[in-house]
């Protein structure tokens, strides 16, 4: 999760723990696989520099363009490559990079302030602007407009109960399909009206901004969140040398059931009866979960920076499976 603190810097989240974890030595390869402002790219340079590379991707230009000039300001000794995509297109991007393998992959999920703080981006229901939602518009056709005006009522209800975990998912998705009967759904703003209908007055009282749940359950249905979660992961773990090690930084339940529903599917061995004399399913642990329990950022920095506070951090070590 970034924060954008008046240029495009980055406070990053569980720094040390990322750190402490991670363990980026002298000549190894990292991968920051949601660079933002660079705030974790920039120590894992400083410990991987001279001779190590850091690789950063991001499919924003403006924070490709914000990353470059900060590690060039702040690690002139690094090698750095920045790549332009997501990182559900891990294979290729490491392919394009030319990389043999990757000792730190780091995964920092969540929305980035500069798409947060820019309203016509629309993911914040506190500024209008018209429904999209899309990280990369050039890679995404359909926005947040087009989920919330053709979905039919049982689709609409799915999603906000299943990525908003919204209690009152029924009644809005009721509400919206009632409003653009009237006319289409267009901004922000009249989305948050329309939540604000549906929800009793008295659950708006309380648990943030009653449209929080909704438009987090929209921008993970238009981005294919989920999906591209468990694609990046399992290309992580293809990708990492033998004892490279793999952080993820998770904001909600859903991404953190996906961390740690892949980390324990590659970390199973044998999975035949206990009674069968040999092996016949072939299969051997890839990784060695470090975390069987999330770390969580701790009580000063929740203080220092609210953002952190829902942070769920999981780590593996990829495995040697040639023993």
């Amino acid at each position: 999760m970034r924060v954008l603190t008046g240029e495009y810097r980055h406070v990053p989240v569980m720094l040390d723990e990322v750190l402490a974890e991670l363990d980026p030595r002298p000549g190894e390869v990292v991968c920051d696989c949601t660079l933002g402002g660079a705030g974790h790219s920039v120590e894992l340079a400083r410990r991987v520099a001279p001779d190590g590379l850091s690789l950063g991707i991001d499919q924003d230009d403006m924070a490709l363009t914000a990353a470059s000039e900060r590690l060039s300001r702040e690690v002139p000794e690094a090698s750095v490559r920045l790549l332009r995509g997501n990182f559900g297109d891990l294979d290729d991007l490491l392919v394009e990079a030319e990389v043999p393998g990757v000792d730190c992959f780091l995964f920092d999920l969540g929305v980035s302030s500069p798409q947060l703080d820019i309203p016509e981006r629309g993911f914040s229901y506190h500024e209008d602007a018209p429904l999209d939602m899309r990280m990369n518009s050039g890679n995404h056709t359909l926005t947040a407009a087009e989920v919330v005006n053709t979905y039919n009522e049982a689709d609409l209800t799915r999603i906000l109960r299943v990525y908003g975990d919204e209690r009152f998912a029924s009644r809005i998705a009721r509400r919206i399909v009632e409003r653009r009967s009237k006319a289409p759904v267009e901004t922000t703003l009249q989305l948050v009206e329309i939540v604000k209908e549906a929800i009793p007055a008295a659950a708006r009282r309380h648990g943030g901004h009653p449209a929080r749940k909704t438009f987090q359950a929209l921008r993970i249905e238009v981005n294919h969140e989920l999906d591209v979660l468990d694609r990046g992961l399992r290309a992580a773990v293809r990708w990492a040398n033998p004892g490279g090690r793999i952080c993820v930084i998770s904001y909600h339940s859903l991404e953190d059931r996906i961390v740690k529903h892949v980390f324990s599917e590659l970390s199973q061995g044998c999975t035949c009866p206990p009674d069968l004399p040999v092996c016949v399913c072939g299969h051997v642990p890839i990784v060695d979960v470090r975390t069987r329990r999330p770390l969580v950022a701790s009580d000063e920095e929740v203080a220092a920076n609210p953002r952190s506070r829902s942070a769920l951090m999981r780590v593996a070590v990829k495995l040697d499976v040639t023993d």
